[in-house]
């Protein structure tokens, strides 16, 4: 993996004002690295190809970065996270596309999504989550 990637992993994670960990770096540059969301399994298989890292570590690795806004986390209909790195660092309002056909998840950053909806008297905005499904590009 090209060095630029653990660079703005470094760089990202530094911003946190919390520590650059191996692991923490590892998962942001594979991450990053990506064009698409990965499921905590993919992930896994990326990074243990050189040296191991157990589930529950990543798992906490992964919560850590979603709670960091360096990554959010997109429901899948198979009940699966998938994890795709935040392009900024502030609230992900866009809407995703889930493949019908291989299950791939990719942002649709130019998708946008009103930032102050109209909702009932009382309620409180917090997030909106928006899913368009079809045939990616590759599975045509």
């Amino acid at each position: 993996m090209p060095n630029n990637f653990y660079e703005k992993a470094k760089e990202l994670i530094r911003h946190t004002g919390y520590r650059v960990t191996h692991n923490r770096l590892r998962t942001l540059a594979i991450l990053l690295a990506e064009q698409y969301a990965l499921t905590h399994r993919e992930i896994e298989e990326r990074l243990n190809v050189k040296e191991h890292l157990d589930r529950v570590t990543l798992y906490r690795v992964l919560e850590w970065l979603s709670k960091n806004n360096l990554v959010h986390k997109i429901a899948g209909d198979d009940r699966v996270w998938r994890f795709r790195v935040n392009m900024e660092l502030h609230s992900h309002q866009h809407a995703h596309f889930i493949c019908t056909r291989c299950t791939k998840v990719i942002c649709l950053n130019n998708f946008r999504i009103k930032s102050n909806p109209s909702l009932p008297l009382g309620y409180l905005f917090h997030e909106v989550e928006l899913t368009v499904k079809g045939v990616c590009a590759e599975c045509v």
